[in-house]
Formats: structure tokens, sequence, C-alpha cells
């Protein structure tokens, strides 16, 4: 018999990131999902306001937190997942593909401290990979596009579809991250919408569609395959891909996009303190031509 979970969303208004806490309502253990660490650009102060908010949800209904799971490498907000695991013990886990992400950026950053393939996680999952919450069975779907390593976790009759889908009224992920592809965005949102018309789908984000005055983040198969501004009305695969590159080319990068990536390829860690015991982000700088003459 499939068990289905209980489902406690935490909406970030300055990231537009729900976080959630998913827990098995028999045994009471629990895995939260995207968890979002409070970071000011203009100060560089960190804080886990956020974070705390879920633990003492969990705390206050007798939880027991055995995961942090990440559906991808965030562009637009610094994980809560290490300071979910120094209050907990949880694990955090991230698809398997984190390692090609962590290809890409490691350079870019000169990111020598970080572990090689995925080591600063405690688990990457594959394709297809069944594991257990207390009695729930969480089966791991990769869905790449947005980036090279996005998975979605189906828990129940709920999948957390991470950045791939936005709600009907929103549409679908950009694709123009290094690494992301269209075509493989198309086929991974189609694949999730294979499963039954009743399955229940859970952004990661949401930015209200114009004429919306609510925030959103739960929707349907069915919902998505009828409504979804980007890719109803039986749109095909290249009809899909010219539109959302047209789309993403007048896209600017995420406000949080530097730090973000270089924090949460390291598993939500900071790079190591200095030797003044500072730690630093590293904002790589590029010349225009004309300004490298």
């Amino acid at each position: 018999m499939t068990v289905t979970p209980d489902i406690q969303a935490f909406f970030d208004e300055p990231t537009n990131t729900i976080s959630y806490l998913v827990s098995d309502p028999s045994t009471g253990q629990s895995a939260v999902i995207d968890p979002v660490l409070d970071y000011d650009p203009k100060s560089g102060e960190v804080d886990t306001r956020s974070v705390e908010t879920i633990l003492k949800a969990a705390a206050d209904r007798k939880l027991t937190i055995v995961w942090a799971l990440e559906t991808h490498a965030h562009a637009d907000h610094l994980s809560g997942a290490p300071y979910i695991k120094a209050k907990t013990g949880a694990q955090i886990g991230i698809g398997e593909h984190i390692k090609d992400v962590q290809r890409i950026f490691r350079p870019i950053f000169n990111a020598t401290d970080m572990k090689p393939d995925g080591g600063d996680f405690d688990h990457l999952f594959e394709d297809g990979e069944v594991f257990k919450i207390g009695n729930l069975a969480v089966e791991c779907i990769y869905t790449p596009g947005h980036t090279p390593a996005d998975l979605s976790y189906k828990i129940g009759d709920a999948v957390f579809v991470g950045d791939t889908m936005f709600m009907p009224d929103y549409g679908t992920a950009r694709a123009d991250f290094p690494g992301g592809d269209a075509h493989q965005l198309y086929r991974s949102i189609w694949k999730l919408l294979s499963l039954p018309p009743e399955t229940r789908l859970f952004m990661c984000h949401d930015y209200k569609a114009p004429g919306r005055d609510t925030y959103a983040w739960e929707t349907t198969v069915r919902e998505q395959r009828e409504r979804n501004v980007h890719i109803g009305g039986g749109k095909t695969e290249d009809e899909f891909v010219a539109a959302r590159m047209t789309r993403d080319a007048t896209l600017s990068a995420p406000t949080l996009l530097l730090p973000s990536i270089q924090v949460n390829i390291r598993a939500g860690a900071f790079p190591p303190a200095e030797d003044n015991g500072v730690h630093y982000l590293r904002i790589p700088v590029t010349f225009k031509e004309s300004a490298a003459r």
C-alpha cells in the first residue's frame, strides 16, 4: 500500500523559494527538501531564520529529520542543508549528476578545496533509485535540462519537481545556465507528465503569474498537461525549444547566482576560512573586449 506523506511548505519571499518538510505519518521520520539559508548580498550577512522555522516545525510535531534533499545546485538561494545536518545529523543528498555541474563551475571559482566527484555530499542519487523515509518510499527521477543535475523526488502521490516546472500559468524553467539544455528540459517535463493525472506536483519557486495575486506551489499532472502556458496546446519539442531559447535570451542572471553556485556545489558549505578566520566568496571578473584594451 502506498503511504501518503505529510507535507508542510515554507515560502521564502526574498528568493521566491518553497522548501518542504515531508514526513511519514506513522514513524515521524522526515526530510527537508530545498532548504534556504538566508543571505544578504549587500552586507554578506548570513542568517538561519528560514531553516530555524523548519526545525521548529519539526520539533513541534516531534519529527525526526533524516534527510536534507536538494533537487539541484540552486542559482537563486544558498542551501541551508549543512545547518540542518549540524542540528539533526541528517544526510545531505542530491542527484549524481552534480558531478557534471561541479566540473563546469570548479574552474570558474578555482574551487580547489571542493572534494571531487560530489564528495561533499553524503549521498548521490541515481535515476530510478528508491530509498526510504520511515515507511515512505522515495523514487528518484532524473529530470535534467534546467541544469545537468536536476532530480525530482516522487513520494507517494507527490512529486517535488525542483525548477523543472512552475505553476501552469507561469510555465517552465529557463535552460540557459551552463550545462542547461532546452531539449532535455522538454523531455524531462513530459517524463513527469507521463505520471497519472492525479499526481500532485510541488514547485520549488513561484513568482505570481500576471493576473494572480497570491503565491501558489501545488498543482497536478492533469493541470500542467492542460494549462501550462509553455507546453500546452500540443507544442512540439522544436516549438518549445525555440520559444524557450527566445525567452531565455531576455532574462537577466539571478541576483544570487555567483554566491549560490559556489556554495551549493560544495553541498551548502562556504569556502574554507582564510588565515584571519573569515570566509570569502569569489566573484570572477571578466572584461569586455573594449574594456580589456
